[in-house]
């Protein structure tokens, strides 16, 4: 009897990849049959090559954030990661405010807003969800609430691994151009599995495909490599293939109840936004930067000034600080500005004295009449 050929080496695993082999599909549907069934969707998926590439925008469209800072990109999901109690459902309700319109931004980054209704599964102890939700939103909001929110009570109809159609479809019947799934260990069982990894990554797919944004909460292991804080890629809980699906991968760290937790962005789909400390309001149920008295101080002790590369210098302990790193500073010394704190003085370039930079002065001291 002719021995069965080998399994080709490409979908083989070696014991040291991180990586899992691409997993087979989890069921098989006949071809024909599940062309006829997405008919529909092939008149909107199905686009001229040269369109696609060549049309595409210069810099990343955003949900959450703007420029190279880019937090939630469209079309992209956005996965916040996190241990119990350090803020996921509060940062996830203040985007929920943005995309109804309600809030213009969310850790001093803007949010878009969306056009149809946003779908919160709440399937993670929903009543803690409500009460989560509630110091978020007033009782003169309720119409907009109504007419705008749609909330999932419990766990969903299906099995979103078993079923990948079904959370595109609970989408589309809510009318929805935003899902918020809240947790993600609810959604599909057995999320240490490849192969659940790469089903619950196929429904993802569908919802993005169909025009809709994806915001999922989950969560790190308890320990990362050698006993060490969670806080790589590598220690989000499950599979590989449910980070690889995301666009971006948001890490709050911290222990439960902490009012003031780390951001750090794991993957990003422009620039690295972070890492931040975010202080939470676990009153109002809102979160802010925490500067500290840092730049502030700077501030003070620099009579002629601070610039953007000098804070940046001090804030990420280097001497050469990347156009990122400067990007970062002028954006936490431009929240100062808005906090009232500080009041920004704008460079100019060229002149008969050279180019002089933008400086950040203490907003307490009166500007000199020659710079008014």
């Amino acid at each position: 009897m002719t021995a069965a050929p080998a399994e080709p080496p490409w979908i083989s695993e070696s014991p040291g990849d991180p990586w899992p082999a691409e997993p087979r599909p989890v069921t098989e549907v006949p071809l024909r049959a599940e062309l006829a069934r997405t008919a529909p969707e092939q008149k909107t998926r199905l686009r001229p090559g040269g369109g696609f590439i060549l049309d595409a925008p210069d810099t990343v469209p955003a949900v959450w954030g703007e420029g190279d800072d880019v937090l939630w990109a469209r079309g992209e999901a956005l996965m916040l990661v996190g241990g119990p109690g350090v803020g996921k459902t509060t940062v996830a309700g203040q985007l929920v405010r943005g995309r109804l319109g309600l809030a213009s931004d969310v850790l001093g980054l803007s949010v878009r807003a969306g056009r149809r209704r946003v779908l919160y599964l709440a399937m993670d102890r929903p009543q803690q969800i409500a009460r989560g939700l509630r110091r978020l939103f007033t009782a003169e909001e309720r119409h907009r609430l109504d007419e705008r929110l749609s909330v999932w009570v419990g766990p969903p109809p299906a099995d979103l691994a078993q079923s990948t159609h079904t959370l595109v479809e609970l989408a589309q019947s809510a009318d929805a151009d935003t899902v918020v799934i809240d947790s993600l260990k609810d959604a599909a069982l057995g999320l240490t599995d490849d192969q659940v990894g790469a089903a619950y990554n196929r429904a993802r797919q569908l919802v993005i495909a169909a025009g809709i944004e994806v915001l999922e909460l989950h969560h790190q292991v308890k320990r990362g490599a050698n006993g060490t804080a969670p806080n790589t890629l590598a220690d989000v809980y499950g599979s590989a293939w449910l980070t690889a699906g995301a666009g971006s991968v948001v890490l709050l760290a911290g222990s439960a109840g902490d009012s003031i937790v780390e951001l750090r962005h794991l993957k990003q789909p422009a620039g690295d936004v972070g890492p931040l400390r975010v202080i939470h309001d676990h009153t109002a149920g809102t979160s802010s930067i925490w500067h500290g008295t840092d730049l502030l101080a700077m501030v003070c002790a620099a009579p002629a000034g601070l610039t953007a590369k000098a804070a940046a210098q001090a804030l990420f302990s280097t001497d050469k600080p990347s156009p990122s790193d400067e990007q970062k500073a002028r954006r936490r010394l431009d929240a100062l500005v808005k906090s009232g704190h500080l009041r920004r003085q704008d460079g100019r370039a060229g002149g008969p004295h050279g180019s002089t930079p933008t400086t950040w002065h203490d907003a307490s001291v009166l500007e000199p009449p020659e710079l008014a």
